[in-house]
């Protein structure tokens, strides 16, 4: 079985990151390459950034179903592009929110996500929403560090995130989840220190991508996630069109 991880941007530190956070979780047989777009931006903190990280997820989506990839993780809590690219594959292909957001709600009544930067609060408050976990998600906080900032000592991340995930207890969560594919390397350690669970999306989607796949469970492609129409595509994404030469996709 071949899974694809995606980092939607171009920070290859968090690329090989989230690889060795998928490699730890998979079983006998799975490989797994951990890989980011050519095109984007370093970090996605804005809905301008999630925009222009979509491209480059669908040109990676398309290879990998070229080349034989069984599923696909996308490793952002924005879960940026994720509809685009069930139209694109055959097999799954799952978010670490959507899949952070299953994984919390089995281990606890309610939980909380720790999150990044305050201006990414509302995005995740929206997907908790459009996945069906309004009344499972008791709080959603902002540790007020940047994505590129997580790898950064100066900015004393993990101290800050532990301090959120305590607010999050506090407010009545059984379970964190944390809400950034950058703080991947941190589940474990910061589940020990406040004695909760911590879910880590990217280990989550993993997981759950390979179990659909052990399944034998694909992409439904009857309605809503059909290949999209054939049509003319223009100007800078004139590549991008699903019929004619030099088509990317």
């Amino acid at each position: 079985m071949r899974l694809r991880l995606i980092n939607p941007n171009t920070t290859q530190a968090m690329t090989a990151a989230i690889g060795r956070t998928a490699a730890a979780v998979v079983g006998p047989g799975t490989r797994v390459e951990a890989l980011g777009p050519s095109m984007g931006p370093a970090s996605i903190e804005s809905h301008y950034e999630e925009a222009l990280a979509v491209p480059g997820v669908l040109e990676l989506v398309r290879d990998g179903e070229r080349d034989g990839v069984d599923a696909h993780v996308l490793a952002c809590f924005g879960d940026p592009g994720l509809d685009a690219a069930r139209e694109l594959a055959t097999g799954p292909v799952l978010g670490i929110a959507e899949a952070g957001m299953h994984a919390a709600s089995m281990v606890g009544r309610g939980f909380g996500i720790v999150t990044t930067l305050g201006r990414t609060v509302g995005r995740s408050r929206e997907l908790v929403q459009r996945y069906g976990f309004a009344d499972r998600c008791v709080e959603v906080r902002a540790c007020e560090v940047s994505v590129l900032g997580l790898d950064d000592p100066s900015s004393d991340a993990r101290a800050l995130i532990v301090d959120e995930c305590h607010e999050v207890l506090a407010s009545g969560a059984d379970a964190v989840l944390l809400g950034c594919a950058g703080m991947t390397d941190l589940c474990r350690s910061i589940s020990d220190e406040i004695g909760a669970p911590v879910v880590d999306g990217v280990a989550a989607a993993t997981v759950f991508a390979e179990s659909l796949v052990r399944l034998g469970l694909v992409t439904g492609k009857r309605g809503e996630y059909a290949r999209p129409p054939l049509k003319e595509i223009t100007g800078l994404l004139s590549p991008f069109a699903l019929g004619g030469a030099p088509a990317l996709l």
